[in-house]
């Protein structure tokens, strides 16, 4: 096991699925209609979607597909989180918040770059990838049940500006990565040979 490995089922999460699915729905409530906290959990989900097909992909081209694909959503959605809500977080009170978040997705972005040298196919890829998955649902648990529901008490044109930061950022990572080009967990374009290519 790696060092990142290591590091990723230190951050196993401890909460169970009812446990997740209790501060969603309550993060849900709190959430106004396409403000910044819709948005951040509607990506969640899609993020959860994305490691679910990377999982069940058959074929090694399927899978590579479909980790860049979470790969270019997760980075899209943690960069629009530490442009814009973790600062926010900094600014209003909760700096250690903030700071804790930055720490957490660094740690998944590194864990998301190592899978691209892993066989896809390999029972390793499979293990790595869901102590990455298991990590990441920790983080968005605590985005969702007490990291970002302290914002929710911002003024609304406070709010109004998390929201439209947070979707600029989102939309300019995801519209500087042109459809299907190889983009790797780190979001730099791709010029050397595939995922798995040795």
């Amino acid at each position: 096991m790696s060092f990142l490995e290591k590091v990723a089922a230190a951050m196993t999460p401890r909460e169970s699925e009812p446990t997740r699915r209790r501060a969603r729905t309550n993060a849900q409530r709190l959430a106004g209609v396409n403000d910044w906290l819709e948005l951040v959990l509607e990506h969640h989900v899609r993020i959860e979607d994305a490691f679910t097909a990377v999982k069940a992909a058959q074929e090694p081209e399927q899978r590579v597909v479909a980790l860049r694909r979470l790969s270019v959503l997760l980075n899209a959605h943690s960069n629009a989180e530490e442009s814009v809500i973790y600062p926010a977080l900094a600014r209003f009170g909760h700096k250690s918040e903030g700071m804790a978040g930055y720490s957490e997705q660094a740690h998944a972005k590194a864990s998301m770059g190592e899978l691209e040298y892993l066989d896809p196919m390999s029972d390793r890829f499979l293990d790595s990838l869901e102590r990455t998955r298991a990590a990441v649902a920790h983080h968005m648990y605590k985005e969702e049940s007490a990291r970002f529901l302290d914002l929710r008490q911002l003024t609304a044109q406070d709010q109004d500006r998390l929201t439209r930061r947070f979707q600029e950022e989102f939309e300019r990572y995801m519209s500087e990565t042109a459809p299907g080009e190889p983009v790797s967990a780190a979001g730099d374009r791709e010029t050397g040979p595939p995922m798995g290519a040795h």
